[in-house]
């Protein structure tokens, strides 16, 4: 019985979130653990189908740097990188496409609707959704989106979950290969959001003794980066966060994506997991 009581008050605890969510878009950017494990996808798309339940709009976004690399391996193909950026050529962009516009963006499409949600799936290549620049000379097809024309989104939403795979075109009219951080953050302030959901592969933002910082301001964000308390791969996270803060966002959650039902866990509870970027302390 006790374990009765416990679940009934799990789901009371999570009353006044769904209160305050209600109607209001989440971004969640899905990659690493989270996106390679097939427990973990399992859970993340309960996780958005139950956010979607209770009447709160659910956007994703997907990497799938590990899965390209893997196909790229497959097909005889070397990937190389710069600065950490994949070097997208003509035929490494053609393995992109059909892992990041087929193959892994269906396969989270179906397991959403296998579990009795209603996902589709697209690029931002459709309706015109996002727009890119060459992100650098010698990168090839690697773009930085330039706008986001949210009405394609608009018209899937709430009847559908759409799952948004990174790629974007270009005014030349090339396709263009899209990091998912950025992406997600561009679309999420076109979109108004709410929140915009980072998941990674670390608890979320460290303090200088090794802590987890649980809730950063943006003037302190600035300052941990520039005195290096923030460092290495977070950085380029924080400072999309950051971005999404100053685009009107409300709230950027960094989060551990190999946390079981971390998304929920993030939304519901009044501790949360993992880092949560706001513009001001209060």
């Amino acid at each position: 019985m006790q374990q009765l009581i416990d679940k009934a008050r799990v789901l009371i605890e999570a009353l006044p979130y769904i209160k305050q969510f209600r109607g209001r878009t989440v971004v969640v950017k899905i990659g690493g653990e989270a996106l390679e494990n097939l427990e973990l996808r399992r859970r993340f798309a309960e996780d958005i189908i139950l956010l979607t339940w209770v009447g709160i709009p659910v956007v994703v976004v997907h990497g799938g740097g590990t899965q390209i690399t893997r196909m790229l391996e497959r097909v005889g193909l070397e990937p190389a990188f710069m600065d950490g950026i994949r070097i997208t050529d003509e035929p490494t962009l053609e393995v992109v496409e059909m892992v990041l516009g087929g193959a892994l963006n269906k396969e989270l499409v179906r397991l959403v609707n296998h579990l009795g949600g209603r996902a589709v799936g697209i690029t931002g290549k459709d309706g015109g959704l996002a727009t890119a620049r060459p992100a650098g000379k010698y990168l090839g097809f690697v773009g930085e989106v330039v706008s986001i024309d949210r009405r394609v989104v608009d018209a899937l939403m709430p009847a559908f979950i759409p799952i948004i795979a990174p790629l974007a075109v270009g005014e030349d009219g090339a396709t263009y290969n899209v990091n998912a951080d950025p992406f997600a953050c561009r679309l999420a302030v076109a979109l108004g959001a709410e929140k915009l959901v980072l998941l990674t592969d670390v608890e979320g933002v460290m303090g200088r003794d090794g802590s987890l910082i649980a809730t950063l301001s943006a003037d302190q964000a600035r300052t941990d980066i520039a005195s290096g308390v923030i460092s290495g791969g977070m950085i380029p996270k924080v400072e999309n966060a950051l971005a999404a803060i100053d685009g009107g966002v409300h709230k950027v959650h960094i989060i551990d994506g190999r946390l079981e039902h971390a998304l929920l866990l993030e939304v519901f509870t009044a501790a949360g997991v993992g880092t949560q970027v706001v513009a001001e302390l209060r």
